[in-house]
């Protein structure tokens, strides 16, 4: 108590009222006094921030005492979360703050130049971070998403060879042809019914059983009964969504004991967890056989810095996150394109351009490495709907030293900066005055979007490996589709709700009317 009264008496000297304090500590009550004395500083410096952060001169929404915005994050929807970081984007601009009890302070900022001085000119200054890490470790364990330092830079070198061998790279488009080829054979069944197909379902068992096959060499087996539930896809997309949850709900583990999510948590890791680690184990007591590597065999074959196999644990953790890049990302970019390509509002003329692309660049043959280069504008189609239907629509990282921002804005070790690619994607200043319009023409005039002006796929030395898996994917998917058929939406009005996770999935799928194509030019 005795540091106390002299800190006040301190700070007493300067506002001219030394002699009232001494007085009270001189009475009985002093104890009392000094005690209220400092609950009102404590109170008057945490007025409308979370307790432990300091205050910045920067706009953002008011907070309450002690807990600052838990209560806005912990009330809104993880489904409206992108919607909300919109919201205080137009009203205090390109950079704002929050703070959280348990999470601290962010600092929100929807700028190229900043974005690529976060991910880019000053890269290690800033980390995933274990509050992040910690929360999503029940499904992406000790993987290359949530890791950092010379841990990532390990998984990083590992994962970057794979990616870069040419016989995977043909062997992923063989895969993808295969699978998409059971996609329209199904699609070709529910048009012969005239039945309502949910697209959104269809991409993410596609996505699912092409990954199958490039990690595990086996499918998954969604597309032989589409209406069949697959309980490891079930499983992986209830912890995608509560570890997603996790980042804006505080203190997440007092949380979860009272409200019955940890035990289904714990239910869902052991599905996802066992499945992977008997594909693993099966491997290493059968061997692999076949003439070209899939994913998994090509990281079995590695070794990690002491020359050693990597063990199960990490080759578990290293294929699960995986998984929620090619499989999520792909399918959802694909849903939101569909949507944006047929609701009533778009241009006709886009689909009808996308069709004589296909025809002119497959003239009938099956599509192969070499056609998906020349497909310029389905790749544009893909990307103007991942500007403005990002597969990850925020993203966060923790400063790991005081830094200064391009903006001029300081901000500490501890803090964390997020930026929403979402926002970024609509925002005139960025884009032009035709920002929120889906035009796949932007993409083949002018110069290149830089990652840091589209971070869909990051940007500095975390881009994401698999771009080009990704979207030789997405092109086989669509060439192969479009030409043989053509959709009408449901419900073309209307703009479809937003799932919760990592993601930006579609929240309740996509219904869609299929139809052949008149002047069909069917796969060979």
């Amino acid at each position: 108590m005795s540091s106390a009264v002299q800190l006040l008496s301190e700070a007493a000297k300067s506002s001219g009222i030394l002699n009232f304090i001494l007085q009270s500590f001189n009475r009985s009550n002093a104890p009392k006094t000094a005690l209220g004395l400092y609950l009102f500083y404590i109170l008057f410096k945490y007025r409308d921030n979370s307790i432990g952060t300091r205050r910045v001169n920067l706009p953002g929404p008011r907070g309450l005492p002690f807990i600052g915005n838990l209560i806005l994050m912990a009330t809104t929807p993880m489904s409206q979360i992108s919607q909300l970081h919109d919201r205080y984007h137009e009203k205090y601009g390109s950079t704002w703050t929050f703070t959280i009890l348990g999470l601290g302070r962010t600092i929100m900022v929807n700028d190229p130049a900043v974005l690529e001085h976060v991910l880019k000119t000053n890269f290690w200054a800033y980390e995933k971070g274990p509050i992040l890490r910690e929360s999503m470790e029940d499904l992406l364990g000790h993987g290359i998403f949530g890791a950092d330092g010379e841990h990532w830079k390990w998984q990083r070198k590992m994962a970057s060879h794979i990616f870069n061998v040419k016989a995977f790279r043909d062997y992923t488009s063989n895969v993808f042809v295969q699978e998409t080829n059971n996609v329209t054979d199904y699609l070709d069944a529910m048009s012969q019914k005239d039945a309502v197909v949910d697209i959104h379902d269809i991409l993410l068992k596609f996505t699912l059983d092409s990954f199958g096959e490039v990690s595990f060499g086996q499918s998954f087996g969604c597309l032989q009964d589409p209406e069949k539930e697959v309980e490891f896809a079930a499983a992986f997309d209830r912890l995608n969504a509560t570890v997603s949850e996790r980042l804006f709900r505080g203190p997440w583990k007092v949380v979860e004991l009272f409200n019955g999510v940890g035990k289904k948590v714990a239910k869902d890791k052991k599905i996802v967890v066992d499945f992977a680690l008997d594909i693993i184990r099966t491997r290493r007591l059968h061997g692999y056989n076949k003439p070209q590597k899939d994913l998994l065999q090509l990281f079995m074959d590695l070794k990690d810095d002491n020359g050693e196999p990597l063990s199960d644990e990490t080759l578990k953790d290293s294929i699960l996150n995986f998984i929620i890049a090619g499989r999520d990302t792909t399918a959802q970019a694909l849903s939101w394109m569909f949507y944006l390509m047929h609701r009533s509002s778009s241009d006709k003329n886009i689909v009808r351009k996308l069709q004589q692309e296909i025809d002119e660049v497959l003239g009938g043959e099956l599509p192969t490495y070499e056609s998906y280069k020349k497909m310029k504008y389905a790749e544009a189609c893909l990307y103007e709907a991942l500007r403005l239907y990002p597969s990850v629509p925020r993203n966060m990282k923790v400063c790991v030293e005081d830094d200064v921002l391009p903006n001029g804005v300081e901000i500490k070790k501890g803090e964390f900066f997020q930026w929403s690619s979402w926002t970024m994607g609509r925002d005139t200043a960025i884009w032009g005055p035709d920002a929120k319009e889906y035009k796949p023409e932007r993409w083949l005039v002018g110069e290149k979007a830089s990652p840091s002006k589209f971070p869909a796929f990051h940007a500095g030395p975390r881009t994401c490996l698999g771009q080009q898996f990704a979207t030789i994917e997405a092109v086989t998917f669509m060439s192969l589709v479009f030409r043989r058929f053509k959709f009408e939406l449901v419900d073309p009005d209307n703009e479809p709700g937003y799932g919760a996770g990592l993601t930006l999935p579609v929240a309740n799928g996509l219904p869609i009317h299929v139809s052949r194509r008149d002047q069909d030019t069917k796969a060979i």
